[in-house]
């Protein structure tokens, strides 16, 4: 695999149901992995940009949480349908504000 230029990491974390923090696998994290794995392929970037599935990030309550390096942008609440958009809005040097984690959280 060649260097990336990015890394994104998405929390799919699970907790017990009922555990005070939550957690973005509670939260559809897989079908996010799932939509951010598939529009790497069909725009043919896997081998610019990195997907790794991760622990907790921290805002548990905001998840699904998706952090982007080497740009160090959050992202919160986010769905299958924002993916696309994340790559897209990230390949052309720009953020995708609808999503952008909040300072207070992160």
């Amino acid at each position: 695999m060649a260097r990336p230029e990015f890394h994104i990491f998405l929390c799919t974390q699970r907790r017990p149901d009922g555990h005070p923090r939550g957690c973005c696998g509670s939260k559809n994290a897989d079908a996010v992995y799932d939509a951010f794995a598939q529009a790497l392929i069909q725009n043919n970037l896997t081998n610019r940009v990195a997907l790794t599935r991760t622990g907790c990030l921290g805002p548990c309550m905001a998840g699904p949480n998706v952090l982007i390096y080497p740009a160090s942008q959050m992202y919160s609440w986010v769905e299958p349908e924002d993916a696309a958009i994340i790559i897209k809005q990230l390949l052309a040097g720009e953020v995708y504000a609808d999503k952008l984690t909040p300072a207070e959280l992160w």
